[in-house]
């Protein structure tokens, strides 16, 4: 009215005069309060502002009804002024009838959210609740270490810190055997069979790999420490540390060594090894006539175990050892199957990525294993198999060489296995040269070992008869 001091004259906004008996008035009004009773029901906040309300303002009229409807609707500030601003008594509860049940719609969303959550917290609840009652009842009975309990915590605890590197194929099937296990009564006897296939999963030394050297300087001296000459041999072995080197991870290949007996095939493979710095393993397939010794048996068997390989990583403890194939060129054949094909799966480099052993069932990765197999005539290995090997020829040793390798490794070795002291006994070399030349005339020096060692137990029993005397 006056522009200083501000002063203002204020009018009420007053309703348009309604008809209070009017029918479909009363039937808004009626719905209304019938839905803000269902809202206060699910709500109780609301229902000490109903209070307040009644306590403050009065009795609830028409229009009061619209407005405390929209009030606790929870809209918008817009929805709620205009339900302020409309003076039409039937289209203002008209209005708050439409945000009233909105809110009605929400709520019930809400609660539909709210139970569903407390019946999943709930379950887990009580099966949390459920075992440890039935773990302090077990305590109580004096049967806490329960054979299927304490299984799955051997289980679990083997995996634990391997876990991350276990493919997730096989996990998935370990969960699923750990759960059978629970349910299989310890007197089945399908529960040793989950038993003993938990008991080899677990074990076996998933992604884990020994440091490998790559020091080339390093292998070399090993190599010559454990072997005089072979410097074909020795080159290989050199060339594929230096690949490994370069490339930073190794790849398992196949070695075949071939050549008569004697002359240290078997030991050349431990030296590698050694020199590699890798686990070794050796196992021998001279008249080996079951597939199943190389890929297992099937778990419905009685007794079944897996084959040689799963065996081979189970004890080594890493995915990359060494592996000592003696006498391959003597597979046998089976009655029920070819154990010269079935090594192929095994020791083929685009197939062995995914070795399927018929125990397990899950396929193992032996790509990064190094096989190296023995073999006395090349020409008996079958030729898929050959096709794959890189055969490496130990013709066998000169005179000169023989020499060498009795100084400086036979007559050591039998000295001491006599227990003969160096000062003790004296072979000159014409009587070694003589020996070699006169009585081992072969390519290998077994027999020479063998020579050397007669004239050592000579030796030791003339000293204890000297001793006696």
């Amino acid at each position: 009215v006056s522009e200083d001091p501000l002063t203002v004259k204020v009018e009420h906004l007053k309703e348009k005069p309604y008809d209070k008996d009017d029918d479909v008035l009363k039937a808004t009004l009626f719905e209304v309060i019938s839905t803000l009773r269902d809202v206060l029901k699910t709500s109780p906040l609301w229902r000490d502002h109903a209070q307040t309300y009644t306590q403050h303002i009065g009795d609830f009229t028409h229009p009061r009804v619209a407005d405390f409807g929209a009030a606790i609707s929870g809209a918008n500030k817009s929805q709620c002024q205009q339900v302020l601003e409309e003076l039409d008594v039937h289209k203002r509860l008209r209005l708050t009838l439409e945000l009233v049940k909105k809110e009605m719609e929400i709520t019930k969303i809400q609660e539909s959210i709210a139970k569903a959550i407390e019946e999943k917290i709930s379950g887990e609840q009580r099966r949390y609740l459920l075992n440890e009652q039935l773990k302090a009842i077990k305590k109580e009975l004096g049967l806490e270490t329960d054979d299927k309990t304490a299984l799955s915590s051997k289980f679990r605890e083997r995996l634990d810190p391997k876990k991350e590197k276990i493919p997730a194929h096989v996990l998935q099937v370990i969960d699923e055997e750990l759960t059978k296990l629970q349910l299989l009564e310890a007197s089945s006897s399908e529960f040793n069979v989950t038993r003993n296939y938990l008991d080899w999963l677990t074990a076996l030394p998933w992604g884990e790999y020994s440091d490998e050297n790559f020091d080339v300087i390093r292998a070399q001296k090993i190599l010559d420490e454990d072997h005089y000459g072979l410097t074909d041999v020795k080159e290989r072995i050199l060339e594929f540390i230096a690949v490994g080197k370069l490339r930073g991870t190794s790849q398992g290949k196949i070695v075949c060594l071939s050549g008569p007996p004697g002359v240290g095939k078997t030991s050349i493979g431990r030296s590698i090894a050694r020199a590699l710095n890798r686990k070794f393993y050796r196992f021998s397939v001279g008249g080996l006539s079951d597939v199943a010794e190389i890929k297992g048996h099937r778990r419905t068997y009685i007794g079944a175990m897996p084959g040689k390989m799963v065996q081979c990583l189970k004890s080594v403890g890493t995915a990359n050892p060494l592996v000592l194939i003696d006498e391959i060129d003597k597979l046998g054949k089976g009655y029920s199957g070819d154990p010269a094909s079935a090594m192929l799966e095994l020791l083929d480099p685009e197939q062995n990525a995914n070795f399927l052993d018929h125990y397990l069932d899950v396929p193992i990765d032996l790509s990064k294993v190094l096989f190296v197999c023995t073999a006395n005539v090349v020409e008996m290995i079958p030729n898929p198999l050959l096709d794959r090997m890189e055969v490496i020829s130990i013709a066998g040793y000169i005179t000169d060489e023989k020499m060498h390798i009795a100084r400086d490794y036979l007559e050591k070795s039998t000295r001491e296995a006599c227990g003969i002291k160096p000062e003790q006994v004296e072979v000159t070399d014409p009587a070694l040269l003589s020996l070699i030349e006169n009585y081992c005339r072969e390519a290998g020096v077994r027999n020479l070992q063998k020579q050397i060692e007669k004239i050592y137990r000579k030796i030791a029993l003339k000293l204890v008869r000297l001793g006696a005397s």
